[in-house]
């Protein structure tokens, strides 16, 4: 294999790698985004979703270059939409 074609396939598989990531992060968002909705209402909600995504986010960053996503719990959200309410 030429030098050039594996320099090609190699970022090939970055790009595909990233783009995975970032509409993952899209969906990540859009996720969050229901669940201070959801909390803003008073209404019951989960981050299980969430953190399924923010794992196969983490997952597709095994060699450390693409930005590591915390798991969001419950107490995140509320926090979030409470220090928002009163601030």
């Amino acid at each position: 294999m030429s030098v050039h074609k594996a320099i090609s396939q190699h970022v090939g598989g970055q790009n595909r790698t990233i783009t995975e990531f970032l509409q993952l992060d899209q969906y990540r968002e859009t996720l969050i985004e229901e669940a201070l909705e959801l909390c803003k209402q008073n209404k019951p909600f989960k981050t299980d979703r969430i953190n399924e995504v923010t794992k196969e986010m983490n997952a597709l960053n095994m060699k450390g270059e693409l930005p590591k996503r915390k798991l969001v719990s419950v107490e995140m959200i509320m926090d979030y939409v409470n220090s928002h309410r009163n601030g």
